[in-house]
């Protein structure tokens, strides 16, 4: 793949688009109205578009390594109360992936550098679940539960946030934990019971 390859794709992909709707980028520029935010892992086979099968202007996306919701990361936190407050997204979606690289990195003692406070989050994940993860015997295994866990735990901590539960309680606004299998190219619902969930936290972070 090189720059010209890029931009000579660029314009198959304009071609493309004014061959089946000659306003399709006239329309585009009006505005967005997407219905999901999508927050998943920066690595470069998990693309939230192609795998979630959606058009430009659906999805509202943020992705970094090990897709966390760090709540003193202002990046992530502009993007979920952008979403949530402007564009008023009625699904908030937090996307891990197995065989993920970020999580890997952060079950093994190594130093990382400047990834080590990073990685510290998913560490944390693996010190709240470490009897669980301790028992599977398989390497491999151990991994992908980290992966689905820590999509749990970012799922929380979306909770936690005051957009989330504004959204919640203005108009009903629901937060997902998925995975996606690289192997198969499936995307699987973890199936979080987001309103249990939501109630076992409130006591402590019940902001409204």
């Amino acid at each position: 793949m090189t720059i010209d390859t890029i931009f000579q794709n660029n314009e198959k992909w304009i071609a493309e688009k004014l061959a089946v709707n000659k306003d399709y980028f006239n329309d585009l520029s009006k505005g967005q109205s997407p219905e999901f935010l999508y927050i998943g892992c920066s690595d470069s086979r998990v693309t939230a578009e192609d795998l979630m099968g959606v058009q430009p202007g659906e999805v509202f996306v943020h992705r970094n390594i090990a897709n966390l919701v760090n709540n003193v990361d202002l990046n992530v936190m502009a993007v979920v109360n952008y979403a949530l407050r402007h564009l008023k997204v009625n699904h908030v979606v937090v996307c891990g992936h197995y065989n993920c690289g970020g999580v890997k990195a952060a079950m093994e003692p190594v130093d990382m550098g400047i990834l080590n406070p990073w990685l510290r989050n998913i560490r944390d994940v693996y010190r709240l679940h470490k009897e669980e993860l301790n028992a599977i015997g398989d390497t491999e295994a151990r991994y992908n539960r980290l992966v689905e866990l820590n999509v749990e735990e970012q799922c929380l901590n979306l909770i936690k946030t005051a957009a989330v539960q504004e959204a919640y309680r203005d108009r009903g606004v629901v937060v997902h934990g998925w995975v996606f299998d690289i192997r198969s190219g499936k995307l699987i619902d973890l199936k979080i019971d987001f309103e249990k969930k939501l109630e076992s936290i409130m006591e402590i972070y019940n902001l409204y």
